[in-house]
């Protein structure tokens, strides 16, 4: 199982959990999976967003394979500049 950190934006569409357990193989199954457990998941969290799998940031994750016993944690986007 994957240990998924839910961002605490979205912890009340999940019922206020801080985290769940997961069996998917990649980024795009977590998110399906939560998106199946709470509806709106996906579209709350959209499209652009990185992910931290055991610590590494990934910028790009969908297709990024998640091992199991892993934790991942989602990132909001970063903006800013000069």
């Amino acid at each position: 199982m994957i240990q998924v950190v839910i961002p605490s934006g979205l912890r009340a569409l999940a019922g206020g959990a801080e985290r769940v357990a997961l069996a998917a193989r990649d980024v795009r199954g977590i998110v399906k999976e939560l998106d199946e457990r709470y509806p709106g998941f996906a579209e709350r969290l959209g499209p652009r967003f990185a992910v931290a799998i055991d610590g590494e940031i990934v910028q790009d994750p969908w297709l990024e394979p998640v091992p199991t016993g892993s934790e991942l944690h989602f990132l909001p986007p970063v903006s800013g500049g000069a």
